[in-house]
């Protein structure tokens, strides 16, 4: 397996709209879903810092994540920039073989 996580620190008032659009049946899950080597998103909120979410998203093999991104980039920036607005900050923790 592979996982791509991501942090994120989102103002109050965006909450429910970032919860929506990265939560495991959001927009961002939707497209990764074309893809049956996606397997699947968790959406995670810091009990301590408000605002404070992490996500991770699991892939059959990195491969089939590279492949993915290959075949939808146009998708995937159009809805990266759609979702730029929802977040004060967004950082890539890391890429990781599990």
């Amino acid at each position: 397996m592979f996982v791509v996580i991501w942090q994120f620190e989102i103002e109050e008032d965006k909450v429910a709209e970032f919860e929506a659009a990265y939560g495991p049946q959001g927009a961002w899950a939707r497209l990764f879903g074309s893809s049956d080597k996606y397997l699947g998103t968790e959406l995670l909120r810091d009990a301590y810092v408000p605002g404070g979410y992490l996500t991770i998203d699991r892939w059959a093999s990195e491969d089939d994540f590279r492949a993915f991104r290959r075949d939808h980039d146009q998708a995937y920036e159009t809805l990266d920039r759609a979702c730029d607005a929802l977040t004060a900050r967004e950082t890539r923790i890391g890429a990781y073989s599990v």
